[in-house]
């Protein structure tokens, strides 16, 4: 270390003007690493302090960790977690305030588990865990356009460009593992998981992940192949030092304090997530549960992260934009899910990480009653956002119960509806906070998730 101050001080100029130089020559060894974290962190005031480091939350709460699996596209409620018989005396007829005609579930639906709760024939797997689900039926959103709602359901916002959940519940509980981002995303848009006015080390980080992937092309670039761990450390010591040095003379410097905080991320991740990210290390039983697809390698990843400590994974598994073919399309896709969500949640369970961890699931909006022209192979559901439903399991609420009515049509909420922000305000119940206290200033205002909106569903809290 000695040996780079002298080659860095003997030149006789003031290195704190140079810093900037100096981290554009050297690179620091890690390159272009492909991760949100790459700029992502703000100033702290010693190496040992950053703002991920870990927080307790300020209520009484259980949950530690939250998996969002994010169905994009709009399932259809009525075909899934929202059983509605009566609509088969309304068969091939119009209704008022819809377009074309009614459109019956083709699926069956089964009372299981203990509690009874009612569970479409496309999750043979999920029935069986029941008694750990919660359904919320009248979700509901503000406008019926998937861009729009998805920005809503991860936001709080369906227009400005304001933090996402993962990264409020990151700014509010910070992470217990230093050694790998909090906030993970396994696909999905980059307005899904950004941080916005929040400070960077609360975005998201994108990981490529699929089965058989290279874990150094699931985060590109982790590995340096051009400086031992003892130089690259030798060269953080260096910036941090010279980095110092600036903030004492000038006027701080967070972007440039911010890039070697991820620089320091990035060394520290290039042991651990390589074995985070490692599927291939967990049994063959354990990996056969969740099955061979993508999405189901992605699942198993997420456990192997909460298990690690992450504090939020965000996992995106679409395709439910079903205008047309509804039996066939929806069928093939509740095939893809059914098994790796059931075996997460059964994982968990074993695991004893199910009290800790939140999973939820769910789409933006959900689908109408109705399907253009008549009934036939070609039938789908068009957009809806006035109902909709998504579950919960695990991490402090109520397992084994459905949550709020919908007409006899499934076109209207008729009790107990939840919007969008009162679902936030819930999440971040579960997580230990009043959705109206965790907030953060900005332009002259204090920002929350929810805006000025916002109830939490006690009813579903355990």
């Amino acid at each position: 270390m000695s040996h780079l101050k002298d080659v860095a001080l003997c030149s006789g100029r003031d290195v704190t003007h140079s810093r900037r130089e100096f981290l554009s020559r050297t690179g620091l060894g890690i390159g272009g690493l492909a991760l949100s974290a790459l700029f992502a962190s703000e100033a702290r005031a010693d190496a040992g302090n950053t703002l991920t480091s870990p927080k307790k939350a300020p209520l009484p709460s259980k949950a530690k960790h939250v998996i969002h699996i994010f169905a994009s596209g709009a399932p259809s409620h009525l075909d899934t977690f929202d059983p509605k018989p009566g609509m088969e005396k309304f068969r091939g007829q119009s209704v008022s305030g819809a377009s074309g005609v009614i459109f019956p579930s083709p699926f069956k639906f089964q009372k299981c588990g203990k509690s009874g709760l009612e569970i479409s024939e496309l999750f043979p797997n999920l029935q069986k865990l029941a008694d750990d689900m919660c359904v919320i039926r009248t979700m509901k959103t503000d406008i019926p356009a998937h861009p729009v709602a998805a920005k809503m359901m991860h936001t709080g916002s369906a227009q400005l460009v304001k933090p996402s959940l993962g990264s409020w519940a990151l700014y509010g509980l910070g992470t217990e593992n230093q050694n790998l981002p909090g906030f993970v995303t396994l696909g999905g848009s980059p307005e899904w998981r950004q941080s916005a006015f929040l400070p960077s080390p609360y975005q998201g980080t994108r990981a490529d992940f699929a089965p058989g992937k290279p874990v150094d092309k699931v985060l590109l670039n982790l590995k340096n192949e051009f400086s031992s761990s003892e130089a690259q450390r030798m060269q953080l010591d260096l910036a941090r030092q010279l980095n110092g040095n600036h903030s004492a003379k000038f006027q701080h410097d967070e972007q440039l304090e911010a890039r070697i905080d991820s620089f320091e991320l990035a060394f520290r991740m290039q042991t651990e997530a390589m074995d985070a990210f490692d599927i291939s290390k967990e049994p063959a039983a354990i990996r056969a549960k969740y099955g061979t697809s993508d999405f189901a390698g992605k699942l198993l990843c997420a456990r192997r992260l909460v298990e690690r400590g992450v504090r939020f994974v965000q996992v995106d598994i679409g395709g439910w934009d079903h205008h047309q073919q509804l039996v066939q399309s929806l069928t093939k896709k509740t095939n893809e899910m059914d098994q790796p969500v059931a075996a997460l949640i059964a994982d968990l369970k074993e695991r004893g990480l199910l009290d800790s961890t939140l999973v939820i699931w769910g789409g933006e909006f959900g689908r109408t009653p109705t399907t253009a022209g008549s009934i036939n192979d070609q039938s789908g559901r068009d957009h809806h956002a006035r109902c909709f439903s998504a579950f919960m399991a695990g991490g402090g609420v109520k397992g084994g119960m459905h949550y709020g009515e919908t007409d006899e049509l499934g076109m209207n909420i008729a009790d107990k509806p939840v919007h969008v922000h009162d679902f936030h305000a819930t999440i971040l119940r579960v997580l230990g906070f009043d959705h109206t206290k965790l907030t953060y200033r900005y332009n002259g205002r204090d920002f929350r998730l929810t805006d000025n909106y916002g109830n939490i569903v006690n009813e579903i809290l355990a």
